[in-house]
């Protein structure tokens, strides 16, 4: 089973979600942590993040649908942490995937599950008594100077889209912070939580102007009759600054 982001796409945004994230949310951690389990790793983008900012030996369990990014998360992790790779879907996680672990990781994959799978991930985490780390996690809340009239309604289009049903499954989308920090309270986890926006504009042209043409374009595959393509045309025309509100997300057991 293959996924759905491509390496070009997660090597372009991986130095927006470097300076995004909060890091003031580290200082919640636990002590000891040595063996972390990222989900949804990618090209390994988190695991690179946050391996110099904890302390040593750790160990990297890189887990990922995808067979073509594993070999890359694991080649990419620091040269002092050891790293193997599992390719497994998230949703299918086990108590027993996480025996002898101390962190489960995760970035920009809580909006892209449904409201049974995060709580099935958070029922997981709390039985196994394991701290996590979910970072990047899509809010919905996006603003640009200067404005477009249309801005907020390829807003809200993009955040129907968001929340579509899928095979089956009807996603999260940018509800998904809210929810899987409400889950984590439920279960009985001390849950702290950080504004983790992303800093787009001309400074960042490439990025910004490929996730324009995503935001835009799913707005418009879910209303067809925005004219989204004369509003490409306006923002590619000059790169507006852009904030993309996320949320990261701490959770401890006592």
């Amino acid at each position: 089973m293959t996924g759905e982001f491509s390496p070009d796409w997660l090597a372009l945004r991986e130095p927006a979600d470097a300076e995004a994230r909060d890091a003031s949310l580290l200082k919640e951690l636990p002590a000891g942590i040595r063996v972390i389990r990222d989900l949804g790793c990618g090209t390994g983008s988190m695991g690179r993040w946050l391996a110099p900012r904890l302390p040593l030996p750790q160990h990297w369990i890189m887990t990922d649908r995808d067979p073509a990014l594993l070999p890359l998360a694991a080649e990419g992790m620091p040269p002092q942490v050891t790293v193997d790779t599992h390719l497994r879907d998230v949703t299918e996680l086990t108590p027993g995937d996480l025996t002898d672990v101390d962190l489960v990781t995760c970035s920009a994959l809580l909006d892209v599950l449904t409201a049974a799978e995060v709580e099935a991930l958070v029922a997981v985490c709390a039985e196994a008594r394991v701290s996590v780390l979910f970072t990047l996690s899509v809010t919905g809340e996006v603003r640009m100077a200067p404005d477009d009239p249309l801005d907020r309604e390829v807003e809200a289009a993009f955040n129907e889209h968001q929340r579509r049903e899928v095979g089956g499954r009807r996603l999260l989308g940018p509800d998904a912070p809210a929810f899987a920090a409400a889950a984590f309270e439920k279960a009985g986890a001390r849950v702290l939580t950080g504004a983790s926006a992303w800093r787009l504009g001309p400074a960042r042209t490439a990025l910004t102007t490929e996730w324009l043409k995503g935001w835009a374009g799913a707005a418009g595959e879910q209303r067809p009759e925005l004219p989204i393509g004369a509003y490409l045309v306006r923002r590619l025309g000059s790169v507006p600054h852009t904030s993309v509100g996320h949320q990261d997300l701490v959770a401890t057991f006592a």
